[in-house]
């Protein structure tokens, strides 16, 4: 399972972006791995797809992952407290609810492997408390 971020989500959508290309390679590199996702991400993914691109392409989104292109991870309703917990620790990048979400889900899933176009943010948050993420995306393809 490798997790998503929205900022990947709206990179893939969008051929004028400065990480659409990276978006697609990583995307078609690891094609066979299931992407997970929480709602706060595909909240903000819509929104900003959406307000960047026309309604259309909100459509078009959620298109795509309701024939699966991710699998959406419910939290339970405890997390909120801990989603809470990480957006006041890092308050000052800031991490919004869709990272915190994030967080939250690697603590759950036990996975380190993301797709973000939040470089400065993923480097910065740990999951576990101690553990860096490793961010797919903006990694070079060997």
């Amino acid at each position: 399972m490798i997790l998503a971020d929205s900022g990947f989500w709206y990179a893939l959508s969008a051929p004028r972006d400065r990480y659409h290309k990276a978006a697609v390679r990583a995307a078609r590199e690891h094609a066979s791995e299931t992407l997970v996702s929480t709602w706060p991400v595909i909240t903000e993914a819509c929104y900003l797809i959406g307000d960047r691109g026309g309604p259309l392409k909100s459509l078009e989104f959620l298109e795509h992952v309701a024939a699966g292109a991710c699998s959406i991870m419910e939290l339970p309703p405890v997390s909120i407290a801990r989603m809470h917990r990480l957006m006041k620790k890092y308050a000052d990048l800031p991490m919004d609810l869709a990272d915190a979400s994030l967080v939250v889900l690697a603590d759950e899933l036990g996975e380190s492997r993301i797709m973000s176009t939040d470089e400065r943010d993923f480097r910065a948050y740990r999951w576990k408390n101690t553990k860096p993420f490793k961010n797919l995306l903006l990694t070079k393809p060997a």
